[in-house]
């Protein structure tokens, strides 16, 4: 959990920082506050882990300046492992 708070919370400071605009940025902002709240709710849903960083990744997967936040953060994600099927 504590890599998942780190890996957020410093994407989200990049993204602040990054003076480009882009249409998705919302999403990208709105998902990390998200993940960012997961992480303080104890064990968070790997289905909802994983639906934000689909969008995360939607919304800023063309930004090359957060590329390195964004695969942090997809490695924080699959440390969780797989979501349950059902």
């Amino acid at each position: 959990m504590a890599e998942l708070r780190t890996a957020v919370s410093r994407l989200r400071r990049e993204l602040a920082a990054h003076p480009a605009e882009f249409p998705d940025r919302v999403i990208a902002e709105d998902e990390l506050a998200a993940l960012a709240a997961m992480t303080s709710d104890g064990a968070p849903e790997i289905p909802r882990l994983r639906r934000s960083l689909l969008l995360i990744a939607g919304a800023i997967g063309s930004v090359s300046a957060l590329s390195r936040g964004l695969s942090d953060v997809r490695d924080a994600v699959d440390l969780f492992g797989e979501p349950g099927r059902g």
